[in-house]
């Protein structure tokens, strides 16, 4: 079985996954179906065999048709996507990608967006700061820069 991993996805590969996490699964025929313009079958189903060389996609045999799956969760997906993206084009800084969220979308967000975000944010701090009192050393360190 092919491991998941986060490789670019073309136009086509991504809206072919959209009708995957959609409908949960789908044969190379209901995708085609599904799709804009007029893909031929074989396309769709060298496609299909394409995303599972990647690893995002599975089958089934179901007769004699191969019936097709994501191969993980989508929210599993979509974190590996986001830290691969954090990791490509803001040199693994959260913070790089949430200023550039808020700074060219951050007009369009609503009080109440901005509100859930700043709970998330405080939420995320208070986990950060718990998780390092309870390792050892962390604060042992901080303790000596202070005696310094």
């Amino acid at each position: 079985m092919t491991k998941f991993s986060v490789t670019a996805l073309s136009r086509r590969e991504r809206q072919i996954m959209d009708i995957l996490y959609r409908r949960g699964r789908a044969t190379a025929g209901e995708v085609m179906e599904s799709l804009s313009g007029e893909p031929t079958y074989s396309t769709v189903r060298t496609q299909l065999r394409v995303l599972e060389e990647k690893g995002h996609v599975r089958h089934e045999d179901q007769g004699l048709k191969y019936v097709y799956f994501p191969a993980v969760p989508r929210t599993a997906a979509r974190k590996s996507a986001l830290r691969h993206l954090v990791e490509t084009f803001f040199d693994g800084s959260a913070e790089g990608a949430v200023a550039a969220l808020l700074g060219g979308e951050g007009a369009r967000l609503s009080d109440e967006e901005l509100d859930r975000i700043r709970d998330m944010v405080k939420r995320a701090a208070a986990t950060n700061r718990a998780g390092a009192a309870g390792r050892p050393g962390k604060a042992g360190k901080a303790g000596k820069a202070e005696e310094k």
